[in-house]
């Protein structure tokens, strides 16, 4: 979607919006902030592109997480500076592949350790030369922004005609600009009047105030050098007086901005929001929205149980199967090739030809230090059982299988999880049943409003033989449950006689066709079990070979076999439990873990 388009959506529906700025170094970590900022709502983020194009494919890869992972709108910068044409429209051609349909066009600053600007010899001199190339060949499937200077263009300050600046500004809107993202300014009385000249010299298109949080004493000074900024002489004052304080400086900076914020809102100056140059930071951004209430107004309302894709050949898929529920990032580079994704129903069950595990692999998305800081050293079957029923309870952060804690829904059925664990049943994904929750529900809600959602109870897990024979002899005296079972040779087990995929996620909502979109289906599952069973050994692989707990995973991976469990009775949740806990013989049970 457009940037002018969501902001129009927010106008009709009487709401602020804001938004983030990132720049793409540090690709781990980077995307794992913007995964948690996005939890505040952002209407859309920005990717800066540095000078020369030296990030572009940092940029264009981070563009692409975004949009297909994260899903999240996503602008991408793209500058003159360094860029030949033919980098230019690789640049474009890669962004729409992607389904990124808004770009921020600058000419840039000069390279690194250069004081003058020089267009490249086959490349674009003025932004508005790469506004016009872009609209020439894309029409209107890119919505193009383009740079604003309240304070003017420092490149331009010698100039005595102070129209200058907003000279070029409406020749870049004239070549067809459909936006203003402003450079970051302190001055709000500088910042509403150069709006009102903004308007008085014919342009009409909306302004994006450009704010840069306060969060050290020294990142202010440098970002005010660099870009030549006015700040207020009040400012200075409060500031400096606390300027050996961090902490201080970013509590009276955000008061400042935050303030500064408030007046351009109230200005009736014709804008409700704001881009937050992040700078990659969490904090001072957070502790702005903070400031103007705004995060207690924010609520996302996921439309669909899993997180949807903005790329071009993903965007009406709403259907997947469960077992990726918790390694998204790895079912969409399974599927990436896949030519169409299902919309509606998922198909023929042969249909699905996933990516082999050769040439990408799953990884764990944990470095060896870190995972042994989590996981310790296991040396017993107990030690095992453990660490899974942690893990349910939200006491340890993360398992092979799951970068992330468990699911807010988890609570629900957690301590019936934490047994099945403790007997040993390794869960490595599970959800509840539900039966007609609203759409809007904080913990199983998702789709639009006034919708209802259904889910049957699941449970995925590892399991040893002989427990699997006692399990299956349970499963089959209760009609209402199905299951697969397979181990890492690929031998399977089930009690389906269909081969088509059994929805076990689907939701009811006005003026719409009922919506599956989470099933399981054994083609699929079969392709997951690879991955399953190769994250345990990586799990194992951390360990010294020969060692006790390296030796204790391997021999889990090579003798227990992946299971997963559907009850079909979504009005009976909790019988789910009842082959596990109420009637296998624990004695049994007990054996295999002394064992």
């Amino acid at each position: 979607m457009k940037i002018t388009e969501k902001l129009q959506a927010a106008e009709r529906e009487d709401r602020l919006w804001w938004s983030f700025e990132f720049f793409p170094p540090g690709m781990t970590n980077l995307v794992d902030r913007i995964e948690r900022m996005r939890r505040l709502g952002p209407e859309f983020i920005d990717i800066t592109w540095h000078s020369g194009g030296r990030t572009a494919e940092l940029t264009t890869e981070l563009v692409k997480t975004c949009q297909a992972s994260i899903g999240v709108e996503t602008c991408m910068h793209l500058t003159c500076t360094g860029m030949p044409r033919e980098k230019v429209i690789n640049a474009l051609e890669e962004a729409k592949r992607n389904g990124c349909t808004n770009v921020l066009a600058l000419r840039g600053d000069p390279p690194r350790g250069q004081t003058e600007w020089y267009p490249h010899p086959n490349g674009f001199t003025y932004a508005a030369d790469l506004v016009r190339h872009i609209k020439r060949e894309y029409g209107d499937y890119f919505e193009v922004a383009v740079a604003g200077f309240p304070e003017e263009n420092p490149q331009y300050r010698h100039a005595s005609n102070e129209t200058l600046e907003m000279q070029y500004l409406k020749e870049k809107v004239d070549a067809g600009a459909d936006l203003i993202m402003t450079q970051m300014f302190y001055d709000v009385g500088i910042f509403i009047d150069w709006c009102n000249r903004v308007r008085a010299a014919g342009i009409t298109v909306p302004i994006v105030p450009g704010i840069m949080p306060i969060q050290t004493w020294n990142g202010f000074q440098k970002a005010v050098q660099m870009a030549s900024t006015k700040v207020p002489e009040s400012w200075m004052e409060q500031l400096e007086a606390v300027k050996d304080d961090d902490a201080s400086v970013r509590k009276v900076g955000t008061k400042l901005v935050s303030q500064m914020c408030k007046q351009i809102l109230e200005a009736n100056i014709g804008i409700r929001g704001l881009h937050l140059y992040t700078m990659n930071l969490e904090r001072g951004p957070k502790m702005i929205l903070q400031e103007l209430n705004l995060i207690p107004q924010t609520q996302i309302l996921n439309p669909l149980p899993w997180r949807p894709s903005l790329t071009p050949t993903r965007r009406t898929e709403n259907i997947r199967p469960i077992f990726w529920a918790n390694r998204q990032k790895s079912y969409l580079s399974r599927t990436e090739m896949w030519d169409e994704f299902p919309n509606g129903r998922w198909g023929d069950s042969r249909s699905p030809a996933y990516g082999e595990l050769d040439g990408w692999g799953p990884t764990i998305n944990l470095k060896a230090e870190d995972a042994l800081q989590i996981w310790g050293e296991p040396a017993t079957y107990e030690d095992i059982c453990s660490l899974f029923s942690r893990f349910c309870l939200n006491d340890l952060k993360a398992l092979p299988w799951s970068d992330q804690p468990p699911a807010r829904e988890t609570s629900v059925i957690d301590r019936q999880l934490a047994k099945m664990n403790e007997i040993g049943f390794f869960t490595i994904n599970s959800q509840p049943a539900v039966n007609g929750a609203r759409s809007d529900d904080p913990v199983h809600g998702w789709g639009p409003k006034g919708g209802y959602v259904y889910q049957k109870a699941y449970l995925e897990f590892f399991v040893s033989p002989d427990n699997l024979d006692k399990l299956i002899s349970r499963i089959e005296l209760n009609p209402m449950m199905t299951y697969y079972a397979v181990n890492k040779r690929g031998d399977l087990r089930t009690n389906t006689h269909s081969e088509g995929p059994n929805a076990v996620t689907w939701g009811v909502f006005p003026g719409k066709e009922i919506v599956q979109p989470t099933i399981v289906e054994a083609v699929s599952f079969m392709a997951w079990k690879d991955e399953a069973f190769e994250l345990g050994y990586q799990w194992s692989d951390y360990y010294k070979q020969g060692s006790t707990s390296h030796d204790l995973i391997k021999q889990i991976m090579d003798t227990h076999f992946l299971v997963n469990v559907v009850h079909n009775d979504f009005k009976n949740g909790q019988d789910i439990f009842k082959p596990f806990i109420d009637e296998l013989d624990k004695a049994a049970i007990d054996d295999t873990i002394k064992n």
